[in-house]
């Protein structure tokens, strides 16, 4: 794949439903740009939390309760990366009124996965840095139940075969290990169907927000090989 550079920063999310694809989108983005990155609240929740920082303590604590980390607890995270490769100002606080000045160098591009999730949180992070792109990937319900029953998993490494286009070399056998596949235990029609429910709940109000802001862009196909090319596209107009 040809890579291209950007101009100036791109400041992306991808919101779409499970299994629309997102990860792949997002492998095939930083391939085509380099100067992109992947910054993971889940990721950062983890390192710190494992690193015993006095952030991952306090994370930890709510985490122990079974109780949700809350949002400037994230932000403050969020922060902190951004902040230590300079992409923000050192002097920036989740408590500062006015949002950050983030750089335009183009190298300052990153995808933000796993936050926000609700409007409330978009909000917050408006605050904190402008999103300059919100991706909203959609392909129909059917194609992503279908892709669903089609999937296969590994369960010792993790792989993940599909019968559809990315199927095991011999049916039904890891193609490492020769170790039999089975199905993930929620990957029935019917948890798919309320999951998918609940995300179309809980993303309306999140998309409607950055839709207001000017920053949504829509892109819809039936599969990851006909969004790409679109997606491709669009980021080149906005940032190329």
């Amino acid at each position: 794949m040809a890579t291209k550079e950007f101009k100036k920063a791109a400041r992306i999310i991808l919101v779409g439903a499970p299994g629309v694809g997102k990860g792949t989108q997002a492998e095939r983005l930083m391939k085509r740009y380099p100067q992109l990155s992947t910054v993971s609240s889940g990721d950062l929740l983890r390192e710190s939390v494992r690193n015993k920082t006095p952030l991952g303590l306090e994370a930890e604590a709510f985490i122990r309760t079974g109780n949700l980390v809350p949002n400037d607890m994230i932000l403050k995270l969020i922060l902190n990366e951004l902040q230590s490769k300079r992409w923000v100002s050192s002097q920036s606080s989740v408590t500062d009124a006015s949002p950050a000045q983030p750089s335009q160098n183009p190298s300052a591009s990153f995808i933000l996965d796993g936050f926000p999730r609700t409007a409330a949180q978009a909000s917050r992070l408006d605050r904190l840095i402008p999103i300059n792109l919100v991706v909203s990937l959609i392909t129909p319900v059917n194609i992503i139940l279908s892709r669903i029953a089609s999937r296969w998993v590994h369960a010792p490494s993790g792989r993940v075969y599909n019968t559809a286009f990315n199927a095991p070399k011999v049916a039904g056998k890891d193609d490492v290990t020769g170790e039999v596949l089975t199905k993930r235990s929620d990957d029935d029609e019917e948890t798919w169907k309320l999951r998918l429910r609940k995300f179309d709940e809980t993303s309306q109000p999140l998309l409607e927000h950055y839709d207001r802001k000017g920053a949504l862009w829509t892109v819809k196909g039936n599969s990851s090989d006909e969004i790409t090319p679109k997606l491709f596209q669009e980021l080149e107009s906005r940032f190329a």
